[in-house]
């Protein structure tokens, strides 16, 4: 156990605490990934079996760090359940979502794909795309699932044109997402909740199964998540949060801060530990970011300190225009280069994509190579999304979008004419997109060329 001689006296306390709720008020730089790691260690320790605890993060990374953490300490754990909100809900629905009518091999739906149901539902809807934005509409969508409001609630409690123009696409957007055998990314936790709720002999398995739940940066859950995690910490209580108010900065994904401040409302019997010794900045910094966030109304009080030295102090630059503020930043990049520092030290942050173009111009007019650390992701270019459609389809039949993407990708002849009196053919004979397919030379409005194309895209599939 001679590791927990690498904690202050703080995080010893959080790691070795007894059980029922804790909420940890832990500052930025304080040791919060250490003190979740090292509370998984010591109650492995102590007799709890991997299986007995789930330990919630909000990125895969988080989670694949904290894991590699544990093994380094206590060996391997592979029962051990560390992942996000999402992964977690997909491994449950994967078991348990027979139980709600949906299929095993369900498939998620990105935002992309999202996009493209909610263009679809506009069109059928002849509403226009101009006028009612399908990302707006999305975002929409989005944050009523977050509240657990579902299309029916959400018709019902609409007041004005817009929001009941909002609940007809809604219904519309779901009907089609499980008509595919899809969910989109919140459906994974609404659908969770709802599976919780509606089968409490499942939500008691679970329960019983984790012990003890730990989740990390709780300023950032939103009201689905706060229910989710409520559910389930409920035969135990052995919750144990960590968080910092001070951090939350997701308010526009649904995030409720309200979840942290009002930690001790939900549980009366909790005990809050606040980790302020700040490990990883200078002490000008520090006083720097505490006069700022003492400015917040919605916090608890603490003020981080370090043993750290004072370090440089922070330069503020104030430009007449964008031009003159990159000649000065890329200056320093360049007086820093000279003095012997590489390049890969240096990081520019800006608030926006659209201000990079100054600094590459200052950066290629100077000679000083750069990067760029921005584009699309990998699951996001149009190859790659090629690439799955092509696989979902073949895991999911049903999946009519995947089938529209890949019916003439690469060009095969196929064009949207076809592909629309596909589409209406099915709707008619009340078959999926698929069985058209397949059933083309049954389909008088698909003649010569046009079907010759179909049937080899069919031949190419089932082969």
């Amino acid at each position: 156990m001679n590791w927990l001689d690498q904690l202050n006296e703080e995080q010893a306390q959080a790691v070795t605490h007894a059980g029922g709720p804790l909420l940890i008020l832990a500052g930025a730089g304080s040791g919060k990934t250490r003190v979740l790691t090292y509370r998984i260690c010591y109650l492995l320790t102590r007799g709890c079996a991997p299986w007995e605890i789930l330990a919630v993060t909000f990125t895969n990374k988080a989670a694949a760090e904290m894991k590699r953490r544990v093994e380094e300490l206590v060996g391997d754990v592979e029962d051990l359940w560390i992942g996000t909100f999402h992964s977690i809900c997909v491994r449950i629905l994967r078991r348990e979502g027979k139980q709600l009518g949906l299929p095993s091999n369900f498939l998620i739906y990105d935002t992309t794909d999202q996009l493209g149901v909610v263009r679809e539902c506009l069109t059928e809807l002849n509403l226009d795309q101009k006028r009612y934005e399908p990302r707006l509409i999305l975002q929409t969508i989005s944050s009523a699932k977050n509240e657990l409001i579902g299309p029916e609630k959400y018709r019902e409690e609409a007041d004005g044109f817009w929001t009941k123009t909002i609940a007809t696409v809604y219904a519309r957007y779901q009907e089609k997402l499980l008509a595919n055998g899809a969910l989109d990314f919140d459906d994974l936790l609404t659908y969770t909740v709802k599976l919780f709720q509606e089968h409490p002999d499942v939500l008691e398995q679970y329960q019983r199964r984790w012990r003890h739940i730990l989740v990390d940066e709780y300023q950032d859950t939103n009201h689905v998540q706060y229910v989710l995690v409520k559910l389930l910490s409920q035969g135990h209580r052995n919750l144990f949060v960590v968080g910092d108010e001070d951090q939350g900065i997701f308010g526009f994904r649904g995030a409720d801060i309200r979840n942290i401040l009002e930690f001790e409302r939900d549980y009366p019997d909790a005990r809050v530990l606040k980790l302020e010794r700040n490990y990883r900045s200078t002490k000008t910094i520090l006083a720097a970011a505490n006069s700022v966030i003492a400015n917040n109304v919605a916090r608890k009080e603490k003020t981080l300190w370090t043993d750290n030295p004072r370090g440089e102090p922070i330069v503020l630059f104030q430009g007449q225009d964008e031009r003159a503020e990159a000649a000065f930043v890329v200056g320093e990049v360049e007086r820093l280069w000279a003095e012997g520092r590489p390049l890969s030290s240096c990081s520019i942050l800006y608030r926006t994509h659209a201000l990079s173009r100054t600094f590459e111009e200052e950066f290629i007019r100077r000679g000083i190579p750069y990067r760029i650390v921005a584009g699309l992701r990998f699951y996001e270019r149009k190859e790659i999304k090629d690439v799955l459609a092509y696989l979902r389809f073949l895991a999911n039949q049903d999946d009519a979008f995947s089938l529209s993407r890949i019916i003439n990708t690469p060009t095969r002849g196929i064009g949207d004419v076809t592909l629309g009196r596909l589409v209406e053919h099915a709707e008619y004979a009340g078959w999926t997109l698929w069985e058209a397919v397949r059933r083309v030379d049954e389909i008088p409005a698909i003649r010569g060329r046009s079907r010759d194309a179909v049937a080899s895209f069919r031949e190419l599939m089932e082969e």
